[in-house]
C-alpha cells in the first residue's frame, strides 16, 4: 500500500480491512511519503518512508496558530504552505 503522510494510522487500518475482505494477503508492505511519528492511535509502522517528521499534536496546533495569525495580521488568505 503507498499513502502520502503517515499520522494516525487510522487510514491505513481502514485500507487493511478493506483488503482483508478480499481474503487474506501473503504480505502487506507500506510505503509513505511523511511519517509522523508520536500520533499513532494503531501500532502502525511503514516498511518504505520518505521523511520522517517528529511533531507532537501540540506542535501541530502551535503551527495552525501561528498561520492564523500570520493570515489576520497580513491579510492573506491564500497562505497554503507551511513548512515543517
Amino acid at each position: 500500500m503507498i499513502d502520502d503522510v503517515l499520522y494516525t494510522g487510522r487510514t491505513i487500518r481502514a485500507a487493511l480491512d478493506a483488503l482483508i475482505d478480499f481474503g487474506r494477503p501473503e504480505k502487506v508492505e507500506l510505503c509513505v511519503l511523511i511519517d509522523r511519528r508520536f500520533s499513532r492511535q494503531f501500532p502502525i509502522q511503514a516498511d518504505y518512508t520518505g521523511r520522517v517528521v517528529d511533531a507532537f499534536e501540540t506542535e501541530k496546533s502551535k503551527s495552525k496558530m501561528e498561520r492564523e495569525r500570520w493570515q489576520r495580521r497580513s491579510g492573506d488568505n491564500n497562505l497554503k504552505h507551511l513548512q515543517l
